[in-house]
């Protein structure tokens, strides 16, 4: 087992270790309603989970018509407060998260979350659903705070695929995820990216430029060996 190519497997959250869509959804559809807009249909949210939850709501704003740049910063803050304290409620991780993480423990490889997720989220999740044992950390959206440009360092920025290797000692790592800001962030960091077909993805999984694409979590590990 100690052949196994990689050190340390980083993974994103929403869409690859967590089936996330309908607490989001929820958020989003809350948020919605409070500045007077149409809920979106539940499986539609998918289609906006990526970039983090203001993008979420930016995007579905946008579609029916957008706001003044002051009244959305009012009701994503209300969202988020919503979000706190709902952001569990169906949200569970995916078949084979825990069989292939264990696996991995027991070949010595080191795990990490990097999420654009703001890191209090993340970590109230993973603790709700008793997922948060197995990680050397989590790396949120809000993490590394913000670059020059004012905006949070998170992917498709590579800093936190950087800092999430250098959380774990460095070494070989490889990153899993499902949209293009986890390909995008793994590719700037020089890390090889397994592309989760069964998530959120933003682009066809064979479009996304991700080095391998698995159907299920159970093919994880035979996927990183053939990197």
């Amino acid at each position: 087992m100690s052949n196994f190519p990689f050190q340390t497997i980083g993974f994103d959250l929403d869409g690859t270790l967590v089936d996330s869509f309908r607490d989001l959804g929820e958020a989003v559809n809350y948020a919605l309603e409070l500045g007077g807009f149409d809920r979106v249909p539940m499986d539609s949210s998918k289609d906006l989970i990526g970039g983090g939850a203001k993008i979420m709501l930016s995007k579905a704003v946008d579609a029916q018509g957008g706001l003044p740049a002051d009244e959305f910063k009012v009701l994503y803050k209300k969202m988020l407060g919503f979000y706190s304290e709902n952001n569990a409620v169906h949200t569970a991780p995916y078949p084979h998260a825990r069989e292939v993480l264990a696996e991995l423990k027991e070949r010595g490889v080191k795990v990490i979350v990097v999420t654009n997720k703001f890191e209090e989220f993340a970590r109230s999740i993973l603790t709700q659903i008793d997922f948060i044992e197995p990680f050397e950390g989590v790396i949120g959206g809000n993490s590394l705070g913000k670059g020059p440009d004012g905006q949070f360092l998170a992917k498709p920025h590579p800093e936190p695929i950087l800092k999430a290797r250098e959380i774990c000692g460095g070494g070989k790592f490889a990153f899993v995820g499902d949209s293009t800001y986890d390909v995008n962030a793994a590719k700037g960091a020089g890390v090889p990216v397994v592309g989760a077909a069964y998530g959120y993805c933003d682009k066809p999984p064979h479009e996304l430029g991700a080095d391998a694409v698995i159907d299920s979590l159970d093919q994880l590990i035979p996927a990183l060996e053939t990197l």
